[in-house]
């Protein structure tokens, strides 16, 4: 039972617009990166990517890491320009975002590591 705080996830679900705009303001008050992972319940590579994107997060302590299922919180996924599942967005204060769209866990890695650099080589 002890292992609980161990299992806790870092991947906060989005169910609003308004934790959405939350989340993303107070991240980038803080200079700190985000990356969403854009799904959908009815989409099976989107839901098979959610334990990899998992342990993302649990790689990336200094990352904010997102989900936004685009069924229940459609504002977000239409402000972002979501057209297909999963896709998985880098966001970072002035900049904007970039984009991976489909089931590519070594590329999402990839780009996560190379966006991470960017961001300690800028700071």
């Amino acid at each position: 039972m002890e292992a609980t705080e161990q299992n806790k996830s870092r991947v906060v679900m989005i169910d609003s617009l308004q934790s959405w705009e939350s989340y993303v303001t107070q991240a980038f008050n803080q200079k700190c990166p985000i990356v969403v992972h854009f799904t959908a319940s009815w989409c099976i590579p989107s839901v098979a990517m959610t334990p990899f994107f998992e342990e993302l997060a649990s790689s990336y302590q200094d990352v904010l890491f997102l989900t936004v299922d685009v069924d229940e919180v459609k504002e977000v996924a239409t402000r972002m320009d979501i057209k297909a599942m999963p896709t998985f967005l880098l966001l970072k204060d002035g900049t904007p975002p970039e984009k991976l769209v489909g089931a590519n866990p070594e590329e999402i890695k990839k780009r996560i590591d190379g966006f991470v650099q960017s961001i300690h080589v800028s700071s």
